[in-house]
C-alpha cells in the first residue's frame, strides 16, 4: 500500500475479535500475510491514535484502525522529556507531543522489549528521576510516580506527577475541586468568539465518540473557558482555561461549537455528517499545555509554570502568519 493519503476504517460488531492483521488482510486485498505484518511493523498502522505494533492485537467494536501512507515516527526518548520542577513529594515535565502518558491496560502485559518499541511516560520517567538524582536504583527498583492527570498522545506540554501517597491525595483533591491551574493553546478552524462552554460529556454520543448530550442527569458536567488571541486568516490561535478536566475536553468542545482543532483526527466529524476538511497542514493536533499551577501538597506554597510552544507547532504557527499575511 503506497497511497498519499490514510486509510481509515471504524471497526464493526461483525469485525469485533478478529485480530488486527486478519482485519487489514480484509481490507486491502491481495496483500498477504508477510505484507501485512510488514506494514504494521514498520509502523503505519494505528488503532484509536496510538502506533499498534502487534499483528495479534483483538480488536473491538468502535475502533478506529488507521493505515498510514509513510511510517509513523520514532517515539520520543528520555533526551525528549525535560524536569521543571523536582523534589521529594511531586515532579513537573515537559511532555513531548508523540508519547502516551500511561499504558492501555491491553497493554500491560507485554514484554518488556515490546514496550520499548513504544514506550510511555509512566515509564521513562522513573529513570529520567534516578539520572536526575544521581542514584543508581537498588536491585533496579526506579523511583514510583503517580499518574494524577493525563495529556493526549499527541498533546505537548506541562504535567505533575506524584511521588507518594500523601502526594496523590492532596492533588487529586485540588484537581477534584477545580483548583489546578491550567491554561492551553490551540489552532482552530474558523473564529471562534469569547465564551464559556459547558456541557456534560458521555463516552458514546451516538458514533463510538465522546461528546455532548442534552439528556438530564446524564454525563459529566464539562467546563472549558475560550479566548480567541490571533487570527490566522481562516484558522484562530485560542486560549483554553479548564475548569473541569475530562477525557478530550478541548477538543469536544471546540469541535462541537464549530473550530475543530487543526490536525483533528477523531472529533472533526459531526454527529452522522462527513468530517469537516483539514487543509491546515498541522504536523499533528495543534494543543500545547502551556501552563500549570497547583498548590504543593505538603508545603503549601503556590507553584506555577509556563511553557512556550514546541517547535513544531511555533513553526506551524509561523506559517500561518505569513500566509495569513500575504493575502
Amino acid at each position: 500500500m503506497t497511497s498519499g493519503e490514510a486509510v481509515v476504517h471504524h471497526v464493526t460488531a461483525e469485525q469485533a475479535t478478529q485480530t488486527l492483521a486478519a482485519l487489514l488482510r480484509a481490507l486491502l486485498p491481495g496483500q498477504s500475510w508477510a505484507q501485512v505484518r510488514k506494514l504494521i511493523a514498520g509502523r503505519r498502522v494505528m488503532i484509536n491514535g496510538n502506533l499498534c505494533l502487534d499483528p495479534a492485537r483483538r480488536l473491538k467494536e468502535g475502533d478506529v484502525v488507521k493505515i498510514l501512507p509513510h511510517s509513523a515516527p520514532k517515539p520520543p526518548t528520555h533526551e525528549d522529556i525535560t524536569i521543571r520542577y523536582l523534589d521529594g513529594q511531586i515532579v513537573v515535565i515537559e511532555k513531548p507531543a508523540g508519547l502516551t502518558t500511561v499504558r492501555h491496560p491491553e497493554e500491560a502485559d507485554w514484554p518488556a522489549r515490546r514496550k520499548q518499541l513504544q514506550p510511555t511516560l509512566d515509564e521513562l520517567l522513573p529513570r529520567i528521576i534516578a539520572r536526575y538524582e544521581n542514584r543508581r536504583p537498588a536491585r533496579g527498583k526506579l523511583p514510583r510516580i503517580r499518574p494524577v492527570h493525563r495529556l493526549d498522545r499527541e498533546t505537548s506540554g506541562l504535567m505533575v506527577f506524584a511521588r507518594t501517597a500523601e502526594a496523590e491525595r492532596h492533588l487529586g483533591l485540588q484537581f477534584r475541586k477545580h483548583t489546578i491551574h491550567r491554561r492551553y493553546l490551540a489552532i482552530v478552524h474558523g473564529a471562534p468568539k469569547e465564551q464559556t462552554i459547558d456541557t456534560y460529556l458521555v463516552r458514546d454520543r451516538g458514533d463510538k465518540r465522546r461528546g455532548s448530550t442534552t439528556l438530564q442527569g446524564v454525563g459529566k458536567r464539562a467546563i472549558t473557558h475560550v479566548k480567541p488571541l490571533e487570527r490566522l486568516g481562516p484558522y484562530t490561535l485560542v486560549e483554553c482555561r479548564l475548569e473541569t478536566g475530562r477525557t478530550h475536553q478541548i477538543r469536544i468542545h471546540l469541535a462541537e461549537k464549530g473550530h475543530p482543532l487543526c490536525g483533528e483526527k477523531v472529533y472533526n466529524q459531526p454527529l452522522f455528517q462527513p468530517p469537516i476538511p483539514d487543509h491546515s497542514g498541522a504536523p499533528r493536533l495543534a494543543l500545547h499545555a502551556a501552563e500549570l499551577g497547583f498548590e504543593h501538597p505538603t508545603t503549601g506554597a503556590y507553584l506555577h509554570f509556563e511553557m512556550p510552544l514546541p517547535p513544531d507547532l511555533q513553526t506551524f504557527l509561523d506559517r500561518l502568519r505569513r500566509q495569513a499575511r500575504s493575502k
